[in-house]
């Protein structure tokens, strides 16, 4: 015979409940032993008044069945003990129903069962949630502090200062000198004109002393543009000599990414001669996965950490959010700027980085107390009287220990904690028991399905 796997789920969750019960039961049945001796004389004598029987029966109003405490779906019109686990059938009053129907798959436990199954509960409360993503990255030269070296005019390079890569050179310091006919010309030029404004700035003539003042500037000018600097075109006024080679100075600070200099190399205006970076600020491009992208925004502030700087957290921001992933890994390459003063960070090195998104304000419960079955997630809510309510949720950010609660839940209500699976185990067991249960039996008790009853030491007899 083929077994339903649906009805062995049931038999193993009713079998775990039923040995709480009985081990309850047990602890209560010793306990009321060790009483029984000192008070049977005491209970023989009230029990002999007529009153007694009167005041021993509870005030709770009429009875409307006798129920299984461990399966609640079992009525009887009359009390006895249940045939399927040997437990008392408990009564039913109208007191205890008065309320109406509970939602479906809500489960009623006693308190000395949520004892024994360690039900634990918490409530639903407002707080302001802080989002930290956690992802690494890579450290990065920043791009706009890349400056490239080149000359103004073809030549050679006669001497080079800097001569290996990484070199760490400041603004102004001498790179290299070069030969170059054109700026040799251009120096001549200059000279001519210098001498020309001296014999002619004491003309009678106003043109003919503008004329040469003019011719002058203009060859400056010219100088300037082959990058001469103003301490070298003032060397030319005191010598009144051209300089043969020109010394070339470094337009910013930093290290040297590439080297193309060496002695008697022939340059020219597209030849990049040295390419520097400064890394006194760098970029880290963090891997950020797709669930996170909602929380990252520019401006956002972050915290990196190296393992070559254990226990240092170094503070940057996010700059720019690129709008594509990156293909190979799925993630997004998103940017930060990170101050790097004493140069600590070094490109290429792996660092973890922390992104901070503040969240608001919202409602919020423990991350244990919501169950995921992939298609949804519910919680059990507390009730009066030992219920406990079945409730899908809408759950949004998780911050530590906490999970934002976006719809299906209020402030202050109470949910399960601990032992929320034997509860939504019990749940799903009663569901599926009601719904394939045919009628309510009226003044009977109110079977499962006929594959159920027949099931050995799973009928229940009268």
């Amino acid at each position: 015979m083929r077994i339903n796997p649906n009805w062995t789920v049931c038999v193993i969750v009713m079998l775990t409940m039923c040995t709480i019960e009985r081990a309850s039961l047990a602890r209560d049945s010793n306990s009321h032993r060790s009483m029984a001796s000192g008070n049977a004389a005491a209970l023989l004598a009230h029990s002999q008044r007529p009153e007694a029987a009167d005041q021993a029966k509870p005030a709770e109003g009429k009875i409307l069945y006798y129920q299984d405490p461990m399966h609640p779906w079992y009525h009887s019109d009359r009390p006895g003990i249940a045939p399927d686990c040997g437990m008392k059938l408990v009564p039913v009053y109208a007191s205890d129903v008065s309320g109406g129907p509970l939602p479906p798959g809500s489960v009623e436990i006693t308190p000395a069962r949520q004892q024994l199954m360690g039900v634990t509960t918490a409530r639903a409360e407002y707080r302001t949630l802080d989002k930290i993503v956690r992802t690494a990255g890579q450290v990065a030269i920043d791009e706009t502090r890349v400056v490239s070296v080149h000359v103004r005019t073809s030549g050679w390079i006669q001497k080079v200062f800097v001569d290996y890569t990484f070199q760490h050179v400041m603004k102004g310091d001498p790179l290299f000198t070069v030969y170059s006919p054109e700026i040799l010309a251009s120096e001549q030029e200059y000279l001519l004109a210098l001498k020309a404004e001296r014999e002619l700035g004491s003309s009678s003539i106003p043109e003919v002393a503008s004329g040469g003042a003019n011719l002058r500037e203009a060859a400056r000018r010219r100088l300037e543009l082959w990058d001469l600097t103003e301490g070298q075109i003032r060397e030319l006024d005191e010598t009144g000599k051209p300089q043969r080679e020109i010394t070339m100075y470094s337009p910013a600070t930093g290290h040297v990414l590439e080297r193309k200099a060496f002695p008697n190399q022939y340059v020219s205006p597209d030849t990049e001669i040295y390419k520097l970076a400064d890394h006194d600020e760098v970029w880290v491009i963090a891997e950020v996965y797709e669930p996170d992208i909602p929380f990252i925004e520019p401006g956002q502030e972050a915290t990196v950490n190296a393992e070559s700087l254990p226990g240092k957290k170094l503070a940057g921001r996010v700059t720019f959010i690129p709008p594509h992933l990156m293909d190979d890994t799925r993630t997004l390459p998103v940017r930060l700027e990170l101050p790097n003063p004493n140069l600590e960070l070094k490109p290429g090195m792996f660092v973890d980085v922390e992104l901070h998104s503040r969240l608001g304000r919202r409602v919020t419960v423990p991350v244990d107390a919501v169950l995921d079955s992939g298609t949804q997630q519910r919680v059990f809510v507390a009730r009066a009287n030992g219920v406990f309510e079945p409730r899908t949720v809408t759950v949004g950010a998780r911050s530590g220990d906490y999970v934002a609660i976006l719809g299906g839940l209020h402030a202050g209500e109470l949910v399960v904690t601990r032992a929320n699976f034997l509860i939504d185990s019990e749940s799903n067991l009663r569901e599926s028991l009601q719904g394939m249960r045919p009628t309510e039996g009226a003044g009977k008790a109110a079977h499962g399905p006929t594959e159920m009853g027949n099931m050995p030491g799973m009928a229940h007899q009268h």
